[in-house]
């Protein structure tokens, strides 16, 4: 009898890791659909920079990102698809701290 445990062919799922989800993945995606989504909204209105002076609309502008949030940490906390959800929040970190540095700089332009 042989008592070693049978490997899956490579290329296959380990038994006990998750099927679906890529940390990699993940980054690219979020952190590009979140700077899409901000270009894109924002253009019609003069640029990144030019959002409305009323309060409502600037506060509206953070509803996206918190549907990204509850969208990346209900993918992170399931088993399956983690290693998508962390990627998710990964690339929401790096959203963070590339638009705060090209918010300070237009800040610095504008002389604030």
């Amino acid at each position: 009898m042989n008592d070693v445990p049978e490997v899956p062919p490579a290329g296959e799922p380990q038994p006990g890791e998750p099927k679906i989800g890529s940390v990699g993945a993940g980054v690219l995606v979020g952190g590009f659909a979140l700077y899409a989504l901000y270009i894109s909204a924002t253009l019609p209105l003069g640029g990144p920079t030019m959002w409305s002076s009323s309060y409502l609309r600037g506060a509206l502008a953070f509803v996206p990102l918190a549907y990204y949030l509850l969208m990346a940490i209900l993918l992170a906390v399931r088993r399956r698809t983690s290693g998508l959800g962390a990627g998710l929040l990964i690339g929401f970190g790096i959203f963070i701290l590339l638009g705060g540095g090209l918010c300070v700089g237009a800040l610095v332009q504008a002389g604030i």
